[in-house]
């Protein structure tokens, strides 16, 4: 694929995006700017979120994003998926719980690295 033909698809990508919503995520604005790391990244972001074959609903996908966004720290994200998953009927509870359950996640995580690393330290 020469040159014209990635900033085509990439062009192609981004209208796309900014149909679905309403917006492009600075993410996607900066990766654009090369199309051979680009191209690849969207087309997995499209098939993670948006593929026919998903065993997950569109309401169980946005609160797994918001809950590994949350657990990431990720508040672009959190904010971006959040939006998308109250307009999917996600409830403010619902939200929450998926935002705690993130949290949780994150804490245990950094509870699991050194909590060993302090029982290596003090071995007896």
């Amino acid at each position: 694929m020469d040159e014209k033909e990635k900033q085509e698809i990439t062009e192609r990508i981004l209208k796309a995006i900014e149909a679905r919503y309403g917006f492009v995520p600075l993410v996607n604005q900066v990766m654009s700017k090369d199309p051979d790391l680009f191209i690849p990244t969207a087309n997995l972001s499209k098939a993670v979120f948006e593929s026919e074959t998903k065993k997950l609903d569109a309401r169980t996908t946005y609160l797994c994003s918001v809950a590994a966004a949350t657990a990431l720290g990720a508040e672009h994200c959190i904010r971006a998926q959040g939006t998308h998953a109250k307009e999917a009927g996600i409830t403010k509870d619902e939200m929450m719980e998926a935002m705690v359950i993130g949290s949780y996640m994150a804490m245990t995580r950094a509870q699991s690295y050194s909590f060993r690393v302090l029982q290596d330290l003090y071995k007896e």
